[in-house]
């Protein structure tokens, strides 16, 4: 452990509550912080849909991949920090662990200005291109990305301090206060949205200004509370500190979002070759998209707690709580990605109509959401596994489980079935890369010892 300073004392409950428990303590709150981000997307785009209109819906799609950019560089920071951090609260080592929350600090700060270069620079040439030249879509998702670009220095300090205190079992305090900041922003984005017709320039207000008000609640539960990693440790902390640790430990799952964001821009490619349809697909697709994101934060959810309990036990040098803890996480994430299953297999259509009016976009979604989620089941217990190899230190592992599905297969598969199958094959591409993720899955398990005596990295 970094420093080889004595352990530090404080009761960790990472390290004593049952299993069952611990689990359930965790998982269940993050859930409804997850959830409730879900809510406040699906509830924004039908806000967005509804009342600003088809172009309105088209340019929050066209905005998708950059928007999983967004995530992609907060889950670096977040994830990256988390794997260290909670290992070393595991250790007792809490001066050690603010310098990793300090670190991810500095590189928050380079990446947010690299990030606003960079958009500035190529986001005009390349939402055009993606829009398939409608200058109308293009120039609404622009004024969004340039919002919530903007906020990203918020975006990325709300993860970090969420994180650590996740890390620290505050996850109940994170999962009211994200019910009453999302709550709130709901509200705001009525307000912007349907009230005062600011379309999709009020969806990414309403946004930012949620990371604010959530940032500066998290600030204030650490400055109060003299049990959590001191705020301090911002100052006495280099901002320089871990970047490399935070960097290899977080890439996998940054370039596992950045690689939906690459699915996301595959997919409208596609998409625009379909002519006087393009902008209806496109359309159809950004409410599968809100539809699948709500879906999947639950599991991330599970996936998250299985982080923290690994991470603080293998710190301690208990991996048989861990493993059981990862059976349990392992049996709820199948459980539910089983019902968005279903859900998309019975129900699509109908989900569909609650973001528009139009019944030839509703339906289309419908079409879109039934191949997407035919292997869903599959996918939940892969990100679980990818999470505690993480939490364990090992990268290679989790690049494995992370980025092999969006990077090597899913745009492959999108760009070769639809060409050869027409437009159902785009969206057939999405099974396909799921029953090979099984299979890449299942080899890395049998391989990996997995609920044996695994040695944590150093």
């Amino acid at each position: 452990m970094p420093g080889g300073h004595a352990p530090e004392a404080g009761a960790n409950p990472f390290l004593d509550l049952p299993v069952g428990r611990l689990f359930l303590s965790n998982a269940l709150p993050m859930a409804v912080v997850m959830s409730m981000g879900g809510v406040l997307n699906v509830v924004d785009g039908i806000f967005v849909g509804r009342f600003a209109g088809p172009q309105a819906l088209a340019a929050v799609s066209l905005a998708f991949p950059a928007v999983m950019g967004l995530t992609a560089l907060s889950t670096l920071l977040g994830g990256g920090m988390s794997s260290l951090f909670a290992r070393r609260l595991g250790a007792g080592l809490r001066t050690e662990a603010g310098a990793a929350l300090a670190g991810a600090h500095g590189l928050a700060a380079l990446v947010s200005a690299a990030l606003l270069l960079a958009v500035l620079a190529s986001g005009p040439r390349l939402l055009p291109v993606l829009s398939a030249g409608n200058d109308a879509v293009a120039g609404l998702a622009g004024e969004y990305l340039l919002i919530l670009v903007l906020g990203a220095p918020l975006q990325f300090g709300l993860a970090l301090h969420a994180d650590a205190l996740r890390n620290e079992g505050r996850a109940g305090l994170i999962a009211l206060l994200s019910v009453l900041v999302n709550l709130a922003n709901i509200a705001a984005n009525w307000v912007a949205i349907v009230l005062l017709g600011l379309g999709v320039a009020g969806s990414a207000l309403g946004t930012v200004a949620a990371q604010a008000a959530g940032l500066l609640l998290l600030l204030a539960v650490r400055a109060r509370d003299p049990r959590l990693v001191p705020l301090g440790a911002l100052r006495r902390s280099s901002w320089l500190s871990d970047w490399r640790q935070i960097l290899a430990l977080g890439l996998p799952l940054c370039l596992g979002f950045a690689g939906m964001a690459l699915v996301g821009a595959t997919v409208l490619v596609a998409a625009g070759g379909a002519g006087p349809g393009a902008a209806g697909q496109v359309a159809a697709y950004g409410v599968a998209t809100r539809l699948l994101g709500f879906a999947f934060l639950p599991q991330m959810a599970i996936a998250l707690a299985t982080q923290s309990i690994t991470g603080n036990n293998a710190g301690a040098g208990r991996m048989d709580r861990a493993a059981a803890a990862l059976r349990l996480a392992l049996g709820f994430a199948f459980l539910w990605c089983l019902c968005v299953t279903l859900a998309g297999t019975l129900a699509g259509g109908r989900l569909g109509a609650l973001f528009t009016a139009d019944p030839g976009i509703a339906a289309a979604a419908g079409d879109v959401l039934r191949p997407m989620t035919a292997l869903q089941a599959a996918a939940g217990p892969i990100l679980v596994l990818a999470m505690h190899f993480q939490a364990m230190g090992h990268p290679l592992r989790t690049a494995a489980l992370t980025l092999v599905k969006p990077w090597l297969l899913t745009p492959p598969l999108i760009l070769g079935l639809s060409a050869v199958l027409g437009p159902s094959g785009l969206w057939l591409a999405f099974p396909v890369a799921d029953a090979l993720m099984l299979l890449l899955a299942a080899a890395i398990v049998a391989r990996s010892g997995l609920f044996g005596p695994v040695p944590a990295a150093p």
